[in-house]
């Protein structure tokens, strides 16, 4: 039987640094709305559902028939959202099983591509060692590089990931390309069974400091690998600023005229 493959989508209200995120429009499209539709164009899920704790978000989730499921206001990372959210499915929809692959795409990836998603669930079913995939784009852009919002990956040669962090690694006194420095990109595949030991696992230290999920997996356990993805102009949205870059190169986007239809017609 093959293994189950299950898109969770964690969206709130209450981020800190854009408060009602999922539903700001881009291009008069609520940015939840974006994520959901170009994570449906990957054709290979058993369930895409969306993880929220807000009425607005649930609201909305009703009004134009995407699935959604309700999980805890009290979680501080995404992840541990997500395995509850998995943890109701399996209970609800059909047992999901320890090998069955849980992929987290984040809200707050409006430009994210579906071979993105194809990309850490191929990784994933290759490499057996690992319980979790992070799909890693390359940094080709000095002001992405240093830019505390975006989280970058040190791995060793095995591509396993060391550490996660807002600062600027691997250090360099001139930022190039040559300098092969990569991003976490929104988007993570799990083993159910290694999701529900990372949320077994009290939050770590670094996990804290650096406000990433990741380093949890890194201070205890290892597991973890990058899934190497080519550049590509693409944006998360964590602040008013980006919400504009978005705008910006959302029309010239292929992916979003692909789309643009579908949601018209809801």
């Amino acid at each position: 039987m093959k293994d189950k493959i299950i898109g969770i989508i964690p969206a709130r209200m209450a981020a800190s640094r854009l408060p009602g995120k999922p539903l700001k429009l881009i291009r008069g499209m609520p940015m939840l709305m974006h994520v959901y539709l170009r994570a449906s164009l990957f054709k290979a899920w058993n369930e895409l559902i969306v993880a929220g704790c807000d009425k607005e978000i649930f609201d909305y989730c009703r009004d134009i028939k995407i699935p959604y499921i309700s999980t805890s206001k009290k979680h501080k990372r995404c992840l541990d959202r997500v395995f509850e959210a998995a943890k109701k499915i399996s209970k609800t929809k059909g047992q999901i099983k320890k090998n069955d692959i849980i992929v987290c795409v984040q809200g707050d990836e409006p430009m994210l591509r579906p071979d993105m998603i194809d990309t850490v669930i191929k990784s994933i079913k290759k490499n057996k060692n690992a319980g979790s995939i992070v799909l890693g784009m390359l940094i080709n852009d000095k002001k992405q590089f240093i830019d505390p919002n975006i989280v970058k990956i040190i791995h060793n040669k095995n591509n396993e990931v060391l550490y996660t962090s807002r600062s600027p690694v691997p250090y360099c006194k001139f930022f190039s390309s040559k300098v092969k420095a990569k991003r976490i990109y929104g988007i993570f595949a799990f083993r159910y069974g290694f999701l529900k030991k990372f949320n077994s696992t009290k939050e770590s230290f670094l996990e804290r400091i650096e406000s990433c999920d990741s380093n949890r997996i890194c201070d205890n356990f290892g597991g973890q690998f990058v899934a190497d993805y080519p550049f590509k102009i693409s944006f998360s949205v964590d602040c008013q600023k980006d919400l504009k870059t978005v705008q910006k190169f959302m029309i010239k986007d292929k992916i979003y005229k692909k789309y643009l239809k579908i949601y018209k017609n809801k």
